[in-house]
């Protein structure tokens, strides 16, 4: 049961964020889940590489530049998943990913909070 809900509760999330902003479509809704778990392998694989290699970026922006990376790791996973969209120009992606990666904290954070 637990498994189910460490999948449905992130998928859940991204369904309802890329529902709330105009620019992020992810059409069917059920690829929500795909999505969920392509960001999962990436924040797990990926990000940690990239944080590694932007500390000192990181440290002198005083972690603000962690929503950038965020918002790159969304527009990866965009890149991989055909379903799972993002309108706009390079940098109208980028600011509209990292809004998309705060929204979806706060979503995924309440819905946990609902789970518990």
């Amino acid at each position: 049961m637990k498994f189910i809900l460490k999948i449905a509760i992130p998928a859940l999330a991204v369904w309802l964020t890329s529902m709330w902003l105009d620019d992020v479509t992810c059409e069917p809704w059920y690829y929500a889940i795909v999505v969920a778990i392509v960001l999962g392998i990436i924040n797990m694989i990926v990000k940690p590489i990239v944080k590694l290699f932007a500390l000192p970026i990181n440290i002198l922006t005083l972690g603000l530049f962690s929503l950038v990376i965020n918002g790159l790791m969304v527009m990866l996973c965009a890149h991989f998943v055909e379903a799972f969209t993002i309108q706009g120009t390079l940098l109208q992606q980028l600011g509209t990913a990292i809004i998309f990666s705060i929204v979806l904290s706060v979503v995924s954070w309440i819905l946990n909070k609902l789970v518990d």
